[in-house]
């Protein structure tokens, strides 16, 4: 059964990223930075307003994901990236498959211990629906319904005038379109 869901997601997740980035950056409203808060999965606030001029990768997560590696691609992106204006910010949520059922610490430790993750991550939040958190509620206005998070490892691109530039679904991994879409969105200037 899990394998059939997997599936089904797969062909959604392709169909999203075929359709994605030019009906996202049409018209929409670009995120002001200032006005997100997000907690830090290690305790404090986020330093959400710096994030203004960067490229952000906005990604829900989940331990227990059979994507759960991907883990390992974010942060060798952020290794690469991070000098020239990319943040990943990773937003742990066990909206999909009750895949993220560990309290901040546990996935905190998690995260370090077995991919030693170094960018940004959230406390644990809701992706989808109309509990979400507001910067997922944001996203959701900005992309409609075919760019929102149907499971874990849903990566938004966010461009350094704040606009989503597009959408991968978690199949798309970590692969050379991300790269590309990174490589494009870092080499754009305001």
């Amino acid at each position: 059964m899990m394998i059939i869901r997997m599936l089904v997601f797969a062909v959604l997740g392709a169909l999203a990223a075929a359709a994605g980035g030019a009906w996202a950056q049409a018209g929409r409203e670009p995120i002001d930075w200032s006005t997100v808060s997000l907690d830090s999965i290690g305790g404090g606030k986020l330093p959400t307003g710096d994030y203004k001029g960067h490229v952000v990768l906005l990604v829900n997560t989940a331990s227990l994901c059979g994507f759960t590696d991907q883990y390992r691609g974010l942060e060798a992106l952020w290794r690469r990236y991070k000098d020239r204006g990319l943040v990943v910010l990773g937003v742990p949520s066990n909206d999909f498959g009750g895949q993220e059922p560990g309290t901040n610490a546990e996935i905190k430790r998690f995260c370090e211990v077995n991919f030693d993750v170094t960018f940004p991550l959230a406390d644990k939040q809701v992706v989808s629906g109309p509990n979400a958190h507001p910067l997922y509620r944001w996203a959701a206005q900005q992309t409609g319904p075919i760019g929102v998070p149907s499971w874990n490892f849903h990566k938004i691109l966010i461009g350094r005038d704040g606009r989503v530039i597009e959408w991968f679904s978690a199949v798309g991994g970590t692969g050379a379109k991300l790269e590309r879409a990174l490589e494009a969105a870092l080499s754009a200037r305001n």
